[in-house]
Formats: C-alpha cells, sequence, structure tokens
C-alpha cells in the first residue's frame, strides 16, 4: 500500500455530536421518547431531508400525519441544532493539524442542505474542508456506491490514496469496497492513534 495522500472525515459522530434520541430523552423522557419514535419515522424524514428534501417542509408534513405527535415533531427542525451537538474539539484539532501538514483534508456526510448551513454557521471547522461531498447538494448517500464515486471524481483521488473515517459499519465497508482505507470511529483518540500509524502526524501533533 503507498502513502495516505488525503483524508475523508464523516461529520455527524466524528467532527460534531449526533443524537436525537439523546435530545428527546431529555425533552419528553425516555419512555414517551421510544413511543414517539415508534408511532413516528422520524429518522426516515430525516433521511430524506439528507438526500435533498426540503427540511421545514418535511417535518411540517409529518407533523401534519401525525396530529398527536405534531408538537415533539416539530422540535426536529425547531431544536436541531441540539441534536447536532456538541462539538468533538480534539477531532477539529486534528482535521487543522492535517492542514498544516498539506494533507488535503475532504468531508463526506449525509447532511440536510439548510442544516448543514445551521452547522457551519455553528462549527467553524466545517467550513475549514478542502472540498465537500454533502448528500443533499447531489441527491446521493452513504453507503450509496455513487456518492464515493463522486468524491473520486471531484478530488482525482481513489483507492488507498484515501483515508475515511465515519462511525457507521455500512459506510466504511462502501468505502473499503471501492480500496479506501477505514477507520470506525468511536473515539477521537483512537482517530488520532490512526493518523499517527499511518505517518500522517506525530504523536505531539495528533494530541
Amino acid at each position: 500500500m503507498g502513502q495516505v495522500q488525503a483524508v475523508v472525515f464523516d461529520i455527524g459522530n466524528v467532527l460534531i455530536g449526533w443524537d436525537p434520541e439523546g435530545f428527546y430523552d431529555a425533552r419528553i423522557g425516555p419512555e414517551n421518547r421510544r413511543a414517539l419514535f415508534a408511532a413516528v419515522d422520524l429518522h426516515g424524514m430525516n433521511e430524506r431531508v439528507d438526500r435533498g428534501a426540503d427540511m421545514q417542509i418535511a417535518v411540517a408534513a409529518l407533523a401534519t400525519a401525525h396530529p398527536d405527535h405534531a408538537t415533539a415533531i416539530h422540535h426536529w427542525h425547531d431544536h436541531w441544532l441540539e441534536m447536532a451537538s456538541p462539538d468533538i474539539p480534539h477531532s477539529a484539532r486534528l482535521l487543522r493539524a492535517l492542514r498544516r501538514r498539506g494533507v488535503p483534508v475532504f468531508a463526506l456526510s449525509n447532511f440536510g442542505a439548510s442544516t448543514f448551513e445551521i452547522a457551519q454557521q455553528a462549527y467553524p471547522v466545517l467550513r475549514e474542508f478542502d472540498d465537500m461531498v454533502i448528500s443533499a447538494h447531489h441527491g446521493l448517500m452513504k453507503p450509496e456506491a455513487g456518492i464515493y464515486a463522486l468524491l473520486e471524481t471531484r478530488t482525482g483521488l481513489s483507492g488507498d490514496a484515501l483515508l475515511f473515517a465515519d462511525d457507521r459499519a455500512d459506510n466504511i465497508a462502501a468505502a473499503r469496497a471501492r480500496g479506501w482505507r477505514g477507520h470506525l470511529f468511536t473515539t477521537p483518540d483512537l482517530w488520532a492513534a490512526r493518523l499517527v500509524d499511518e505517518g500522517l502526524l506525530t504523536k505531539e501533533e495528533a494530541a
């Protein structure tokens, strides 16, 4: 295998938190949250937003379809940033350390168009990629092959030149099927160790 030439970051649960269940547990209690998620396909709605649907329209339509849960459903729009939190400072430091080293850093993320703008305002590190492929901008989603192919086309890199960190095993498997190197993200410390092992950062730079 050759040297990694660029690093690809997922965003949710890699650079910033993503925990809708935790938000609703705090807002309405775990029992009510479980009943809500059993009755209403909030994650399915969010996937449509990640593919390009307008979030406000999607949330309103779901609330209309489930009037008994309308208030809770509207939280998804009105309090979205509370679900996409907190930031993960060590991951941001790693991204910036890579860029200081001259290693290109890309984003590959399932994300809504309007919510990505909100996230970029809240978390400046999300404006620091050398290039990014955001699902809603292209109507493609991980782990579909097309979104990985798009990043390859945009960057001119493929195979083991790319090292990809994502918190979902299916997304990593899809990347590895294209020959990419993959890292299943669980903690920033382990991600830092992988970047050191790949020779991309020193231990001091990865701290």
